[in-house]
């Protein structure tokens, strides 16, 4: 029987996972989340997953990476090697199955889970982009390329896959041997849950991640970052207004009759 595979990256999104493990594991077969004991400058971390108790399915592995990333590489090159990570532990995965990856808050649409079938070497999800909010909704970077996913027997690396598998590699002409093209990209496939987080947890994440161009007082003062969620405005001053939307069928089901729960990141 082919497994579906959920691989994630992980800082301290314990909120946002929490969701995502009840938003897909009726049809995930085990959920990957690779966690390191440094952030991506290089500095030690403590082990922030705490779900692996929570649920006894024995659908979750939490591999934890110790060693610590080279001294002469930058914020991104770690964040790769975090990621490949995930690849040295898949050793329990058949050539058929499928190895989906992503950051934590890009929930693929569990509809198109249900009984999937990739047509082409890799996939790409096209999803709705909210802000702060599960109902802040981002038009401006809506669809997100988010969700990755191909056979195991195809996936040579989960950076190559993330940071080279996107929609126009359908438009390149066949002597771009360069290129990846045979991507099939599956449309209305989920949701980016971008900073579901109170300011100072956004400020942590922002002084931790690879952005580093974004890691001034500017962007991470956790007073300046609440303004910008009460006014609805982008966090990188991109002159950008989110738009409140209605929780309706579009959403996932989970959050529909969960809405109590939630509230705290409801407007």
């Amino acid at each position: 029987m082919v497994k579906i595979i959920d691989c994630v990256t992980f800082f301290d999104e314990n909120y946002i996972f929490d969701f995502r493990y009840n938003v897909l594991k009726e049809y995930v077969d085990r959920f990957i989340v690779c966690e390191s004991i440094f952030d991506h400058k290089g500095r030690k971390k403590m082990i922030n997953f705490n779900l692996e108790k929570k649920y006894m399915e024995n659908k979750i592995k939490h591999i934890v990476l110790e060693k610590p990333f080279p001294k002469n590489t930058n914020e991104w090159q770690n964040q790769a090697i975090q990621r490949e990570f995930i690849l040295e532990n898949l050793d329990f995965a058949n050539d058929e199955d499928y190895v989906f990856f992503s950051d934590p808050d890009e929930i693929p649409n569990p509809e198109i889970l249900k009984n999937f079938n990739l047509k082409k070497k890799y996939g790409i999800f096209m999803q709705k982009f909210y802000n702060y909010k599960f109902n802040l909704y981002n038009k401006y970077e809506t669809p997100w390329q988010g969700t990755r996913v191909c056979k195991k027997k195809n996936l040579k690396s989960i950076d190559y896959m993330r940071q080279k598998i996107k929609k126009k590699n359908q438009e390149y002409s066949f002597f771009r041997f360069d290129k990846e093209r045979s991507v099939e990209v599956f449309w209305d496939a989920g949701w980016h849950f971008n900073n579901l987080m109170e300011p100072e947890a956004i400020s942590k994440k922002l002084q931790s991640f690879a952005h580093i161009e974004y890691n001034t007082n500017e962007f991470t003062s956790p007073e300046k970052i609440s303004q910008k969620i009460e006014k609805k405005i982008d966090l990188f001053n991109r002159n950008e207004k989110y738009d409140v939307v209605k929780i309706n069928q579009k959403f996932p089901k989970f959050l529909r009759k969960n809405l109590d729960k939630y509230k705290r990141f409801i407007i």
